[in-house]
């Protein structure tokens, strides 16, 4: 199927600075690329023929904008995703972890919240979890609700369970969740120490002191600009000898903070320098 192409370069713009200065989200900095495929891909979806039916849209019915938000984010993520990253956490960075009396760990871009709850698995299985707070973070509070609930399709448990298993998981992955018709509910006590809550890198400050800042697959959608904007404002959040840990595709390197960090675990985990 062709790539639907009813938004131009110049007409993005416009409605990128329409939404900002409506409502405060701002997308100005995204991969334009990204956008436009996901802008129009809207088009098609609800049946937009012109850009300014979509604008219309937008400006005049507010309750249209978490639609639009939750469309042109980024929300593919599954439970353990690449589980050698999850297996170095679990092995290399926890234990430096479990050196601090308390933890704090920031899921930042969390989506619908696989990501949490398998830290939430990895620290209890640790025996880190009663003294740790994970802050799952993202933009769009639709996804948010979701993540709050922990219920997940049941047919995604067997990919998830052998992700855990590659992550070096010993338990019996089906004892986190309880299966009901086609979903599947996870342990309540696994979200006890998970604060769900709205953050957007874009434009908010450094909420409070952790000792692991998780971000992973989030700054690819970003320019470089903002993405060094980012960087700061993680490692503004970061305390010394903190754990930063990105996505496959994303690196600190070539950034403004480089010298400040050190790789830790291949090319997704480093360690803030004493300051």
């Amino acid at each position: 199927m062709l790539e639907p192409n009813v938004i131009k370069d110049e007409e993005l713009e416009i409605l990128l600075i329409d939404v900002f200065s409506k409502y405060g989200y701002d997308f100005t900095q995204y991969s334009k690329a990204s956008l436009k495929r996901r802008v129009n891909r809207i088009c098609l979806i609800d049946k937009f023929t012109s850009f300014a039916e979509l604008r219309y849209r937008l400006l005049n019915h507010p309750e249209y904008l978490q639609r639009f938000v939750e469309e042109i984010t980024v929300n593919v993520t599954e439970m353990f995703r690449d589980p050698t990253f999850f297996k170095a956490l679990r092995e290399k960075v926890l234990p430096q972890l479990g050196t601090y009396p308390f933890i704090r760990i920031w899921l930042a871009g969390c989506s619908t919240g696989e990501e949490a709850y398998s830290m939430a698995i990895l620290l209890k299985e640790a025996n880190l979890y009663r003294r740790s707070l994970i802050y799952a973070t993202d933009i769009n509070p639709g996804v948010l609700e979701k993540a709050s609930k922990g219920i997940f399709p049941i047919a995604q448990m067997k990919q998830y369970s052998e992700n855990y298993i590659v992550s070096g998981g010993k338990e019996d992955f089906s004892s986190y969740y309880m299966a009901n018709y086609d979903m599947a509910k996870f342990d309540k006590e696994l979200s006890e120490r998970i604060i769900f809550s709205t953050h957007n890198l874009v434009s908010d400050s450094s909420f409070n002191e952790f000792q692991l800042v998780i971000c992973r697959n989030v700054l690819i959608y970003f320019d470089k600009e903002l993405q060094n904007h980012v960087f700061r404002l993680f490692d503004e959040s970061l305390d010394n000898l903190g754990f930063l840990a990105l996505g496959s595709k994303e690196t600190i390197r070539f950034s403004n903070l480089e010298n400040r960090y050190k790789q830790f675990e291949g090319e997704k985990i480093w360690r803030k320098n004493m300051q």
